[in-house]
């Protein structure tokens, strides 16, 4: 960066590296204060917000989703990361592209307009970070993730519900039935894939590994990250985290809450600990602000995304050497 750049770095920083000069309470408000473009050269990975909630079956409100997390996350913007010591944006570029346009009033292109999107940014080689929205929009987003590597992937899937439950009609918009749908359509490599937290009954949970809600609480996370790293191995995995993993005391702002939840602090130490895994997507969902208490769960959701973009710049670090 030739210039110092003071304030709206989001529109004013020249590269897609490095930092700004900003106030935290100002400010256009990007995710981690990135450039906002829809220009994809030279970004390792692609920021952008999926604001549908018309597949809720409770409360809806996760369309608000992307804002707030965007908004929640200007206190991590900067400062360098903790625990990890170093500033992810040194050298991972990471663009905020904005957000995926669909028509709402006309439901059954939905599915199509996300998976266009999403492929239209896989092409240009970079990763996907997205925020959701409610859960429906993983569906689409691992359709285009799938059609990029042409094969499927293993889902490492961070919920209170397993969101397997049948559903056969191949246009309804269900955030409780996608994963249903994914392993019928040969998206999901289920001998890898990995549920976590789940605390929801299924008759039948489609093959994947269910590390339920009690399992973590008697393991602790360090356990628990031994078997999600076990089962997955060297797999490619697209991770997706609903917020409702969360125990509504630590994540209020959800559409569909459920007690018994992990703490935000197991999430993190899990999290933190996939750098081993070929992490080639990922989303975090079902952020309903009308439902947040003084943004806890907005704050969640933004710190669960840097740990996965400092884990992708530790992963990308090591390559280069």
């Amino acid at each position: 960066m030739d210039e110092t750049i003071f304030g709206d770095g989001a529109i004013r920083r020249r590269e897609l590296c490095g930092g700004a000069v900003e106030n935290t309470y100002a400010g256009v408000l990007s995710f981690l204060r990135r450039n906002y473009s829809r220009d994809l050269t030279g970004a390792d990975v692609v920021v952008s917000g999926v604001p549908l909630d018309l597949a809720t079956t409770f409360r809806p409100g996760a369309r608000l989703g992307p804002a707030a997390v965007r908004a929640a996350s200007v206190t991590l913007s900067d400062l360098k990361g903790y625990p990890w010591g170093f500033d992810p944006f040194d050298d991972l570029a990471v663009i905020d592209y904005g957000d995926c346009w669909f028509d709402a009033h006309n439901p059954h292109t939905i599915h199509e307009s996300i998976v266009a999107h999403a492929r239209h940014i896989l092409a240009s080689g970079a990763r996907m970070l997205t925020f959701g929205g409610d859960h429906y929009i993983t569906y689409p987003l691992l359709a285009a993730h799938v059609e990029k590597l042409g094969r499927p992937v293993a889902l490492i899937h961070f919920d209170a519900h397993c969101d397997t439950w049948p559903d056969d009609s191949p246009h309804s918009l269900n955030h409780g039935s996608m994963f249903y749908k994914a392993v019928k359509d040969g998206l999901v490599d289920v001998e890898h894939s990995v549920q976590v937290g789940i605390r929801t009954w299924n008759d039948d949970f489609m093959g994947i590994k269910v590390l339920d809600a009690e399992s973590v609480q008697l393991d602790g996370p360090k356990k628990t990250l031994e078997k999600i790293l076990a089962i997955v191995g060297d797999a490619p995995a697209y991770l997706t985290f609903d917020i409702d993993c969360l125990d509504p005391a630590f994540a209020p702002g959800t559409g569909t809450p459920v007690a018994g939840g992990l703490s935000t602090a197991q999430a993190l130490t899990i999290v933190r600990g996939l750098g081993a895994l070929d992490l080639v997507g990922m989303d975090i969902v079902e952020v309903a602000p009308p439902f947040d208490q003084s943004e806890i769960t907005a704050l969640a959701a933004a710190h669960i995304a840097y740990d996965l973009l400092c884990v992708l710049r530790l992963k990308k670090h090591y390559r280069q050497r």
